[in-house]
């Protein structure tokens, strides 16, 4: 690991949110995957965080500066939450940053048909004013001391190039969390804009995704730009989890009461989904092929059940709001055809999730596509039944794990069926086998391990800038 050194993290969602209760100020864990693997970067480092004020309650504490603050195990860091205009910031998120970018780099290309959008408009006064204000709090950092700076994901494309106009020197890395398309993908969107998120990520030093395809369809939409990126400065390390953190959690007083009352009415087989509302996440056509897979097995009606634990997802993007629609109508027509074999529960209730974690049979991630997909780090890490994974090729962590689950194309129905079939039936023995090689992965590649090779490249290329 990295010796502890000064650094600016950079993300539109911080590591907490805060709120109200009876007039006394709450913070309460930020929301996001991302959020959560980035979190233990504090206890390591010393760190600023900049992100966007999202609550009322953010606002207010943007209004009085940088503040001090303590993580959940008791490391301090600096906050500094960044107050926009809502109206900006709407067109930012809601109308470029989610759907737009999203569901281009998601494949879901037919999402962007609406011809409502204005996306000249929503990128001019939306999506480049934020990105110049969060390059102007990184600029009001950095001259403070120095430090090297972290952006992170899609709502960033931009704010590195404006820093290195203002902070040639200062060490500028950026890591996409989602996944990368090809430069056919591309041509959805106007070039200009096209050409300035490649330009922007290009200002970095360290230019990071999660696997070898997405850092090879950058090189590719980079090539077909006219731009020559510097191969050796666009890396690809896979995120990952902090083991004892997470089994920690696993055996937390929360979660625990959660797994008593899932043991309460478990039933003999379980298969497990945990997402977000979001179509990318496929989940539809995962409920369809369950229903699919009890019309073929009769013998399998009221043994095996699946639990649906769903993330409510930007309900404020129409998109989001018929997605979710979708998934509880499809939803009523498994319970309506099987009655009893279908719990479907949206809310944010991460307890929830990692107590089903220890308790499924067979995980089913059948993501359209996704940058990684912790969950199938997370489960494997904690289940207490052998359980399988059926993961979807098209998920980056299939890169890391395919050897040890069961591959799954994701608009093949039938075929998720015949895999979720297929993980009922394997051994025990299989099985074990499998969940040891995942764990033992995990293990030996965790968060430290990718904390490590990020400031590694970054080290090493800001070096070779500065000769």
């Amino acid at each position: 690991m990295s010796s502890r050194r000064k650094l600016i993290v950079v993300s539109n969602r911080g590591p907490i949110s805060y709120g109200r209760d009876h007039g006394e100020r709450l913070a309460r864990r930020g929301a996001g995957g991302l959020v959560t693997a980035l979190a233990p970067l504090v206890s390591r480092h010393d760190v600023t965080w900049i992100a966007s004020a999202i609550s009322d309650e953010d606002r207010a504490v943007a209004a009085e500066g940088t503040l001090e603050e303590t993580a959940q195990d008791g490391s301090r860091y600096r906050l500094r939450l960044i107050d926009h205009s809502p109206s900006i910031y709407d067109l930012y998120y809601n109308v470029i940053a989610n759907p737009v970018l999203w569901f281009v780099q998601h494949g879901l290309w037919d999402l962007l048909l609406d011809e409502g959008r204005d996306l000249g408009r929503a990128w001019d006064e939306g999506y480049v004013p934020i990105n110049e204000a969060f390059a102007a709090a990184v600029d009001e950092e950095l001259g403070r001391e120095p430090a090297a700076v972290l952006f992170h994901d899609y709502h960033l494309y931009l704010a590195p190039a404006i820093v290195r106009a203002r902070r040639p020197d200062a060490p500028l890395a950026h890591f996409t969390h989602i996944p990368w398309v090809g430069r056919d993908a591309w041509t959805v969107l106007p070039e200009p804009i096209v050409r300035a998120i490649h330009e922007g990520l290009l200002a970095n030093d360290v230019t990071g995704f999660h696997t070898q395809r997405w850092r090879a369809a950058f090189l590719d939409s980079c090539r077909a730009l006219g731009l020559e990126p510097d191969e050796e400065r666009v890396t690809a390390h896979p995120i990952s989890i902090d083991p004892d953190e997470f089994g920690a959690l696993a055996r937390s007083e929360p979660v625990l009461a959660r797994e008593l009352e899932l043991e309460a009415d478990r039933p003999e087989l379980l298969v497990l989904r945990v997402d977000r509302t979001d179509p990318s996440k496929n989940v539809p056509r995962g409920l369809d092929a369950f229903r699919l897979l009890l019309e073929r097995r009769p013998d399998l009606r009221g043994r095996v059940r699946m639990l649906a634990l769903l993330d409510p997802s930007r309900q404020e993007i129409p998109e989001y709001v018929e997605e979710r629609r979708r998934i509880e109508e499809m939803a009523g027509a498994v319970e309506s055809s099987f009655p009893g074999a279908l719990t479907l529960k949206i809310a944010d209730d991460f307890h929830a999730s990692v107590a089903a974690y220890k308790q499924f049979d067979v995980l089913l991630v059948n993501a359209v596509m996704d940058g990684l997909n912790l969950v199938a780090k997370e489960a494997l890490l904690v289940n207490e039944r052998e359980g399988v994974v059926v993961l979807s090729v098209n998920a980056g962590a299939f890169e890391e794990l395919r050897d040890w689950v069961l591959p799954v194309e994701p608009l093949d129905i039938d075929a998720t069926a015949d895999a979720l079939e297929h993980a009922l039936a394997l051994g025990q023995e299989e099985r074990r086998r499998r969940q040891a090689a995942i764990r033992a992965h995990v293990q030996a590649h965790d968060l430290e391990h990718w904390i490590a090779a990020q400031l590694a490249d970054l080290d090493r290329a800001s070096s070779i800038r500065r000769r």
